[in-house]
């Protein structure tokens, strides 16, 4: 019992138990935080019912969207739909068949019941003694009397489609009626029951509902009706205790400043969920895209600027405009602590959450999703050379704001009617917003540098300003290894560059990877030389002076922790070297002790190996640069040869086994490297003699032009002289 309880807790220290712990409560508190405006609801209304007297603290104006909707209702049914004219050839066509199908069957050679027994068919009449008096007449009438009908209904058919039929038209005998009225005068009255039998036979609606042009009519009827509104003033109860709270008065309570949302068990459920995934989405997304990045210090920045937004969010009044939510704020310096793609994602997921937990509506969510996109492209354009920069970062995203934001109203003034206000308050909110956001990234850099021990940009600027005291140090008590340090910088930064590293990361983390020596300076030979003192290490064992030269990496964290620098500068003081062999010392003492009495183990420094592209390069660099600076004149081919044989040592030593390095970047690097050094290591040109010869006749002749010169003006003031004598 007792050891499985053991196993329990082994398995609650694991990082992935621990790493689930955390994702739960982050998620639990970013709900709550979320959902929280439900509890200030629950504390002046409960069960829909007021429990206490509100009053209007200020003149509020609200719509009552219940009576403006039903009017709008009553208006459209008012509406009457709009009809077009259909093709009505066929229906003309129709009578002339009609005609010709009656005379065929008069003119058939049966009997007269036969025939009118057809022609009875051709009526779709419920009255049977009608249709018999239709078939009778049609069957005894003579030609011509029978022509006249059809003439006078061809008229009247005319006149009536002229008028237009309607599906309505066939509703309670209208269609006879129509068809009645259209009938030329002076038409006996047996011949009006034909021609109308005979029209309701081939007559269909020539009028059709136009559905775009009704809707639109609609529409503007609708849009035609004004709002009802309702108007509390100053002193007047908004709700009374014990009376419900109708949707009218909840709108009067958010005007007023309350919250009104109201979330029940499953509405809560339905926001940790939401959290839950988009989370998770997050987490994904940098393990999958951006694993640099997929650690605890950098996840823990994002989760704590995500529930920061939503504080924000929920502490401002209801009635306030959400405009003011710093989201550029938290662009800019999640983007400074990871990248601006990493920053943008998370602003996107923080949005969602943040709109379905607390209503924002759609034109809210459009515009910062631009704001955003345009924030991520701001911060990403920046140099990091001043942190000034934050603030005129800030201001290009306040223009940026208010020109999307007026976009957005202006489209939505032709749908509604917006207070000018309104749209005055929002735009005056997002232009501060874009400012204040560059002041509070500007203002909690420093702070989130210091918190979570993560180097920015600007905190790298600032550590390579040569004034630090370290470097300072560095400069007066060791300045070979200062020296060195800067050449070494040079380099590490060309290389860092160009195969896609961080140079600025190591540039600075270059300046300080030595800094151990100021240890024991003079045990150092770039430091010997300038001292002008003979090296100690004649007078030591090589296995002791191996201990002296493998401490200063050790010895340079120390100097690292008491000067407070990152860690991430750590890692350049301690991988520089890695698990490197010091060779100097390892041949002499097998030349002192014999090959059998030593082992390589004794003579390697502590490592780690580099992890880094930065201080891989660092450690090729390191070791190019002194090897280069041993030789008095090398030339272009010993420098090649130089740099290749150093980055084969290495690479066949393992020294690179840990870092995502590839040949292709150590290739990059070599390049690199011989194209500096050659720069770095140029001899002076030596002028022909002869040019020499002729620069000094050159001198020798603007001497005696200078000489010939000098006399003429020393004649010219005697000559004038001896004027002013005789005058």
């Amino acid at each position: 019992m007792v050891q499985s309880f053991d196993d329990i807790l082994e398995r609650i220290k694991t990082h992935k138990v621990t790493d689930l712990v955390l994702f739960i409560c982050f998620c639990l508190i970013m709900t709550i935080v979320v959902s929280s405006q439900n509890f200030f609801f629950q504390r002046i209304i409960e069960n829909g019912i007021s429990k206490k007297d509100i009053v209007a603290q200020k003149t509020i104006t609200v719509i009552d969207t219940k009576r403006t909707d039903q009017h709008r209702q009553q208006v459209i049914q008012n509406i009457e739909p709009i009809l077009i004219p259909a093709e009505d050839e066929f229906i003309k066509v129709n009578l002339d068949t009609l005609q010709t199908s009656i005379q065929q069957i008069r003119q058939k050679d049966t009997t007269d019941a036969a025939k009118k027994d057809e022609l009875s068919l051709l009526f779709d009449i419920s009255s049977k003694e009608r249709k018999d008096y239709l078939a009778n007449y049609l069957l005894i009438t003579n030609n011509q009397n029978l022509q006249k009908i059809f003439d006078k209904a061809k008229i009247t058919l005319v006149k009536v489609l002229n008028v237009g039929i309607t599906e309505s038209s066939y509703e309670d005998g209208k269609l006879d009626k129509i068809i009645q009225r259209n009938i030329p005068a002076n038409t006996p009255r047996n011949q009006i029951t034909v021609i109308t039998a005979l029209l309701k036979e081939i007559i269909t609606p020539n009028l059709v509902v136009d559905d775009l042009a009704t809707e639109i009519a609609k529409k503007n009827a609708q849009n035609s009706v004004k709002p009802y509104e309702v108007v509390f003033h100053k002193g007047d109860k908004i709700v009374f205790e014990g009376e419900p709270v109708t949707k009218l008065k909840k709108d009067a309570l958010r005007e007023a400043g309350y919250n009104v949302l109201e979330l029940n068990f499953w509405g809560i459920l339905g926001i940790f969920i939401l959290v839950v995934f988009s989370t998770f989405i997050f987490l994904q997304y940098e393990k999958n895209f951006e694993k640099v990045f997929y650690e605890s210090h950098h996840l823990t920045i994002a989760g704590f600027m995500a529930l920061f937004i939503a504080i924000i969010a929920t502490v401002i009044p209801t009635g306030f405009s959400p405009y003011i939510l710093p989201f550029p704020a938290f662009i800019i310096i999640l983007s400074i602590f990871t990248n601006a793609r990493i920053a943008l994602f998370a602003a996107t997921l923080e949005l969602a959450i943040l709109t379905v937990g607390l209503h924002y509506g759609i034109e809210f969510v459009a515009s910062f999703l631009l704001i955003n996109t345009v924030s991520m492209i701001a911060i990403s354009k920046i140099k990091f050379s001043r942190r000034f920069d934050l603030i005129i970062t800030g201001l290009k995203i306040s223009l940026a704001g208010v020109l999307i934001v007026s976009c957005v109203y202006l489209l939505e003034k032709f749908l509604i009617d917006i207070d000018n206000f309104l749209i005055f308050r929002d735009l005056l909110m997002i232009f501060i917003n874009g400012i204040l956001s560059g002041v509070l990234a500007l203002g909690t850099l420093p702070i989130l540098e210091s918190t979570f021990g993560i180097i920015t940009p600007y905190g790298l600027a600032e550590l390579a300003d040569h004034n630090q005291p370290l470097l300072k140090r560095l400069q007066f008590e060791a300045p070979g290894t200062y020296h060195h340090s800067l050449m070494v910088s040079n380099l590490a930064e060309a290389a860092a560059e160009a195969i896609g590293a961080n140079p600025i990361l190591a540039r600075v983390g270059s300046f300080y990877h030595d800094i151990g020596k100021l240890k024991r300076p003079l045990f150092f030979v770039e430091n010997q030389s300038y001292f002008g003192i003979e090296n100690p290490h004649t007078k030591l064992n090589p296995r002791l002076s191996k201990m002296v030269i493998t401490a200063h990496p050790k010895d340079g964290v120390e100097l690292a922790k008491e000067y407070h620098l990152p860690s991430i500068i750590h890692s350049f003081i301690l991988q520089h070297h890695g698990e490197g062999l010091a060779s100097y010392f390892y041949n002499q003492a097998i030349a002192e002790e014999g090959i059998e009495n030593v082992k390589e183990e004794q003579f390697r420094y502590t490592g780690p190996k580099p992890n880094m592209k930065e201080t891989a390069i660092l450690m090729i660099a390191d070791a190019v640069e002194s090897a280069v600076r041993s030789l008095k004149t090398p030339s272009n081919e010993e420098i090649e040869e130089i740099i290749d044989k150093i980055i084969k040592e290495r690479l066949n030593d393992g020294q690179f086994s840990d870092c995502p390095l590839t040949l292709k970047d150590l290739k990059v690097i070599a390049t690199t490297f011989n194209r500096i050094l050659r720069g770095m290591q140029h001899n002076r040109i030596k002028y022909h003699q002869a040019i020499v010869n002729q620069l000094d006749n050159t001198k020798s002749s603007s001497s005696a032009m200078d000489s010939d010169f000098e006399a003429k003006i020393k004649q010219l003031e005697q000559a004038k002289e001896n004027e002013k004598d005789q005058g």
